[in-house]
């Protein structure tokens, strides 16, 4: 945990997935650049690596959802809960323990902050305002302050011993079309004129286990209605290219599998089938008209069900307000429903374009760019022990 920085400064940071993980690396890069005394270290990827965080324990194996996954994973959770416990329950503690998101172990972590005296930065909050609402009040005990990415989550926090600050959407920062989708077919020898779909499976092992066959399925009958039809499968770099390479020899789908910015995949295609996450709200910033699906297990689908409390599950969608895009969920997300839907978004103009301009409003509800620096602020501050003056009970 060595660090050269010029006070010494050190933050903890955990990011659990793969979104935590890239939303953490700009968070990071824009640390180092208007506080070179803070440095990071903990939980992540290789987004966070890249960007100068010292990972002690690769978050690879934490990306699980869904409570049947999770006990599967118990053991490797815990051990590294408790290795984290251990660093903060240290003599010499870090100055700042960052959170992002991954809200049943982060919540844990941040209660063993507390009583280490370590200060705690939670950046986006876990999603309260859609099922077990009442851990709003978990929250305002444990953290410190609360960065959110939602223009309507401060006031969810209204009333209560918290610090809450909007900080607008980290994805603003990062979103970059390198290349032009002409070129960027050419570069992967898709020559064909027909359409392009980009299938989106999720980065999380058991996302592509529940959700991997229907997407291939639902692309089988789009080809069959549309035999000019190419389509991309991008792979977050961790995962296993030959798994994919595997399921596909058994399809005589045109695929090709790449690892390259989701930004260019989303703007090379017509349309997308895209499993629930943040990569919707990618996909929306790029204006590609898409359908969203989500399975899980049947016990886990059976709790969550009682469970959740909001009409959307979509993050596009939840932002809109409005369902912009349609999603089908569990036994909804059938290869047949979601191939229509992507069909009629192919040859229905009217309908293309009014989901387009849906999406740019989307867009217009996220705010300006420059979340990673307002968070970086906070960061800093209070790595310098600027915090509240309160203290929680």
């Amino acid at each position: 945990m060595g660090n050269d920085n010029q006070d010494g400064r050190r933050a903890l940071i955990i990011a659990g997935e793969t979104s935590g993980d890239h939303h953490g690396a700009g968070l990071v890069r824009a640390a180092r650049e208007t506080d070179p005394g803070l440095s990071f270290f903990g939980v992540g990827g290789s987004s966070l690596e890249s960007a100068g965080c010292e990972i002690l324990i690769p978050n690879d194996q934490l990306m699980v959802t869904g409570l049947v996954e999770v006990i599967a994973h118990f053991t490797i959770i815990r051990r590294t809960f408790n290795q984290i416990k251990s660093i903060l329950m240290d003599p010499q503690p870090p100055d700042l323990l960052v959170l992002i998101d991954y809200p049943d172990f982060n919540l844990r972590l941040a209660g063993h902050a507390q009583r280490a005296g370590v200060p705690v930065l939670y950046y986006i909050s876990p999603q309260v305002w859609a099922w077990r609402k009442k851990r709003i009040h978990k929250i305002a005990k444990v953290v410190d302050r609360l960065a959110v990415i939602l223009p309507f989550e401060p006031e969810i926090y209204r009333g209560l011993d918290i610090e809450v600050e909007y900080v607008g959407n980290p994805l603003l920062d990062e979103i970059e079309i390198i290349r032009d989708r002409t070129d960027y077919l050419s570069e992967h020898g898709i020559e064909s004129e027909g359409p392009v779909i980009g299938l989106f499976p999720g980065s999380r092992q058991n996302e592509i286990r529940y959700n991997l066959d229907t997407i291939i399925k639902a692309a089988e009958n789009i080809y069959q209605s549309k035999p000019q039809t190419s389509f991309l499968l991008p792979l977050a770099p961790f995962l296993d290219r030959n798994m994919f390479i595997r399921r596909l020899a058994r399809s005589s789908l045109p695929v090709t599998i790449v690892q390259d910015n989701i930004y260019d995949v989303a703007n090379a295609s017509d349309a997308v089938i895209a499993v629930s996450g943040t990569v919707t709200l990618q996909v929306a910033l790029t204006k590609t008209p898409m359908v969203i699906i989500y399975k899980v297990s049947p016990i886990t689908y059976s709790i969550a069900s009682r469970m959740i409390r909001v009409p959307h599950i979509g993050l596009v969608n939840i932002v809109a307000g409005s369902g912009v895009v349609k999603e089908f969920i569990q036994d909804q997300a059938t290869p047949g429903v979601i191939a229509e839907e992507i069909l009629r978004i192919l040859d229905d103009q009217d309908y293309r374009e009014n989901i387009q301009q849906d999406l740019s409003e989307v867009r217009n509800k996220m705010g300006e760019p420059g979340c990673s620096f307002r968070v970086a602020k906070m960061a800093s501050e209070m790595s310098r022990g600027v915090r509240r003056s309160e203290t929680k009970s």
